[in-house]
């Protein structure tokens, strides 16, 4: 069934997520879930300063006698960068850790390496077995649904437990936050925690065995619920997204590469074009989305910025040729990939699924809701 096109009457986000419900005003569930998620975890102001100091201090507290005091991932984007800034400034010892798929653009890799220098930052780079990643992402690419991302997202996540626990470092801070990334509807992308469903799209869809690519599993995932503490630091402060480009482009010599998570090519490319034109996804609208509620942007604006191409069409172009050809596919394979049937994630098997189930389900429930009160707890010290 078709929905009858509709758009939130406060930001962006549309029936393109085939899942979104408005209220009688119009406005969306993700404005709604916005406003609920900021109340329970944006300190501003004086709030955000007082919790933050006693945060550092704990960290410094914990990291005594251990060379970093956390753990922070690095892509050369706005908001990681940013944190990298923060951590360094309230005297914390981060280690920062970079993950390389294989997709790093010149300026994100140029970014990185120019303000951790300057920030005296120690880096440490993952680099992943392209040949296991090319057959996963033509894998996902296969499985036609539009979580071709999530493998990366997932190893991220993989590489920085790893390093917390290899250094009994029980801190990570991200770059995560409420104010700029909340409208992201399920449908659009799901499963980046889910191993499972990345190891079974693989398996009917792949070639070969994954022997070294990061992952966590069912278990190793709950008990780093409980054994590491994430920090969305971006959340305890003013954050203002813009504003934090320009410190980073004076302070740090950061340069921007022309749009959200754009510093990897293929992200670029399957935002820009795989998304909107196989899925009708634009990304930009969720993004564009989360700055309205924050007033960072008015809606009129976003309006005419979504109202351009996702980038421009002769790089567009270029990102074509060069991705089809670094995955070894055809232009032919390609192009079927692009015409074929869509699908969802639970089109397939995963552990979301399995919890589906009366036993796991409990378990999940168990795990989530201990989870929960030792985050509330932690936030109210």
């Amino acid at each position: 069934m078709t929905l009858e096109y509709r758009i939130c009457t406060r930001c962006l986000m549309d029936t393109s997520d085939p899942e979104i419900v408005f209220d009688a005003q119009g406005v969306c569930n993700h404005c709604h879930d916005y406003d609920r998620l900021v109340a329970q975890k944006v300190l501003e102001g004086q709030a955000g300063h007082e919790y933050l100091e006693r945060l550092v201090e704990k960290m410094k507290r914990d990291g005594h006698g251990k060379p970093y005091d956390c753990i922070i991932g690095v892509s050369g984007g706005v908001d990681s960068t940013y944190v990298a800034y923060l951590v360094k400034k309230m005297g914390l010892r981060p280690l920062a850790v970079h993950m390389d798929n294989g997709w790093d653009s010149e300026l994100a890799v140029k970014n990185i390496e120019e303000t951790l220098k300057r920030l005296g930052i120690d880096l440490y780079t993952e680099v992943l077995d392209w040949e296991e990643f090319k057959d996963i992402q033509v894998a996902m690419l296969k499985a036609s649904t539009p979580d071709s991302e999530v493998p990366s997202d997932h190893a991220i996540s993989a590489v920085l437990g790893n390093m917390a626990d290899k250094l009994k470092v029980k801190y990570i801070i991200s770059g995560a936050n409420v104010r700029t990334e909340t409208h992201l509807p399920r449908a659009w992308s799901y499963g980046h925690f889910d191993w499972k469903y990345i190891r079974s799209l693989h398996n009917r869809f792949g070639n070969g065995r994954l022997k070294s690519f990061p992952h966590i599993g069912f278990l190793t995932y709950y008990r780093r619920l409980l054994t590491h503490r994430r920090i969305d630091i971006l959340n305890y402060i003013d954050y203002n997204k813009s504003e934090a480009m320009q410190i980073l482009q004076h302070e740090l010599g950061w340069r921007y590469y022309g749009g959200k998570h754009y510093e990897s090519i293929y992200t670029r490319f399957y935002q820009g074009y795989i998304l909107p034109s196989k899925f009708g996804f634009d990304k930009r609208r969720s993004h564009l989305s989360s700055l309205i509620c924050s007033g960072e942007i008015t809606r009129d604006a976003a309006l005419d910025e979504l109202g351009k191409p996702t980038y421009a069409p002769t790089m567009q172009e270029d990102d074509r040729e060069y991705v089809v050809k670094k995955l070894g596919l055809t232009d032919e394979q390609f192009e079927a990939i692009m015409a074929a049937p869509k699908k969802s994630f639970w089109d397939y098997p995963s552990y979301s699924r399995a919890l589906e189930g009366p036993l796991f389900k409990g378990l999940y429930i168990f795990a989530r809701d201990l989870y929960r009160a030792r985050q509330k707890s932690q936030h109210q010290k």
